[in-house]
């Protein structure tokens, strides 16, 4: 039989692997982004350009996607 205490500790683990999930998307788009970009601007001509933007952007969309998650589960406390 399940107590609070082993839903509450079950709950935080929950909590923990989906912020080390976070970290680990956070990391494979930021290199495939920079990859992307590093691609691009072979093709174009414009050396960091590309690059950068996208890594900007692949930051600010796991971010904001993070803070969406966070949102969610604040309001389910």
């Amino acid at each position: 039989m399940l107590t609070t205490h082993n839903i509450r500790q079950a709950h935080n683990l929950s909590s923990i692997l989906m912020l080390s999930a976070w970290g680990f998307v956070m990391v494979i788009a930021s290199f495939l982004f920079l990859y992307i970009g590093h691609l691009l601007d072979g093709v174009f001509g414009t050396s960091p350009s590309f690059m950068l933007g996208l890594f900007i952007l692949a930051i600010f969309l796991c971010v904001m996607r993070l803070y969406q998650e966070a949102w969610k589960k604040r309001k389910d406390v």
